[in-house]
């Protein structure tokens, strides 16, 4: 497995749980970075994918 796909999946699991976290505190912030997180995963996930 590749290892952009490994972290891929680690940030986008990382950013899943602080969105959730957010969404429980109602911090608008840390909903937003986690989301963040959850996307820059999620786009280097399938970057490991396409090499």
């Amino acid at each position: 497995m590749d290892k952009d796909r490994i972290a891929g999946s680690a940030k986008d699991f990382a950013g899943k749980v602080e969105s959730t976290v957010g969404d429980m505190a109602g911090d608008a912030k840390t909903q937003a970075e986690g989301r963040a997180r959850e996307a820059a995963g999620a786009v280097q996930n399938l970057y490991g994918q396409a090499k």
